[in-house]
């Protein structure tokens, strides 16, 4: 038995005619009679009573379209699904992203691919470079934003964001007099940073930024990238930190331009083996919608 002779079977009974059927198919009236009678002959009873006009269905007939229904729904519910999930609208995908990215544009990615794939469950997990780029090649991950050069071959990352750097002051520090700063003016401060295992890249950018300004820097405490700027403001040092920290609107530091500053990227990375459609779905809307900080979406607000 096949799909098709249950659905032609479904025709002929809910049409109780042959000719009508078969026009509903878009098939000549013989092969339908024909694969009817084959599916009668394999089931070795009698579907129809052809004696009536219009024909009726037998007590077996009656039965078998019950369930008939249900398999060509669960066929068709079965089809629709597959399509969801190869279209990428359905599955499961894992999104690791740095604790800032939550203040300035993760929001606005997850509200748009939300709207897009409502069925694909979505885990988001905070965490440090490092971790993500661990967790991506264990495939315990997806999809990550990593700050920072990026030199591992089995993953792919596209740059989604560039900022310049700040400078995080105590509030209290006579430098917050000064609107904008050069690396150097901090050469002799304590200094506080992430610990260099939690993002290796980002953490050498860092320090290569402050030997480019003649000095190394005096790491007298390390902690998280967020806890950092606690830190910062209870006046353990000072520290470096993306423009985008900005965003997280603090009244206890101090957030100063830096002169001459890099460009920090922040990328978009995935495993190069990753096939997800939900996955190639989330990039997709990554582009489209951008990561951007709130100022930036205010100014484009304004000018439309």
């Amino acid at each position: 038995m096949e799909l098709r002779h249950l659905r032609y079977f479904a025709a002929v009974a809910e049409e109780r005619h042959f000719g009508r059927a078969a026009a509903r198919l878009g098939i000549a009236q013989p092969p339908l009679s024909k694969q009817v009678q084959d599916l009668e002959r394999e089931l070795g009873f009698e579907l129809f009573d052809r004696s009536r006009r219009p024909i009726e269905l037998t007590a077996a007939g009656e039965t078998l379209l019950e369930h008939a229904r249900a398999a060509l729904h669960a066929v068709e519910a079965g089809v629709h699904e597959a399509r969801r999930a190869a279209e990428g609208r359905r599955g499961r995908i894992s999104v690791g992203y740095p604790s800032s990215l939550a203040y300035c544009g993760l929001t606005d990615i997850l509200r748009a691919f939300r709207k897009q794939a409502p069925d694909v469950t979505i885990r988001t997990q905070p965490l440090p470079s490092g971790g993500q780029i661990e967790g991506l090649l264990r495939g315990e991950l997806h999809v990550g934003f990593v700050r920072g050069p990026l030199h591992e071959p089995s993953l792919v990352s596209e740059v989604v964001r560039r900022e310049r750097l700040m400078l995080a002051l105590p509030p209290d520090h006579p430098l917050t007099a000064r609107k904008r700063l050069a690396l150097r003016d901090v050469s002799r401060e304590p200094f506080v940073f992430f610990p260099r295992d939690r993002g290796p890249a980002f953490f050498d950018f860092l320090v290569g930024f402050c030997r480019n300004a003649g000095f190394s820097p005096k790491v007298v405490q390390e902690a998280s990238q967020v806890d950092v700027l606690s830190l910062v403001a209870a006046g353990f040092g000072v520290s470096i930190v993306p423009d985008s920290v900005r965003e997280i609107r603090r009244d206890d530091i101090v957030l100063r331009p830096l002169l001459d500053s890099p460009v920090s990227e922040l990328r978009l990375v995935w495993h190069r083996d990753n096939r997800s459609p939900a996955v190639a779905r989330f990039i997709e809307v990554v582009r489209c919608v951008g990561v951007h900080p709130r100022r930036n979406r205010r100014r484009r607000a304004k000018r439309t």
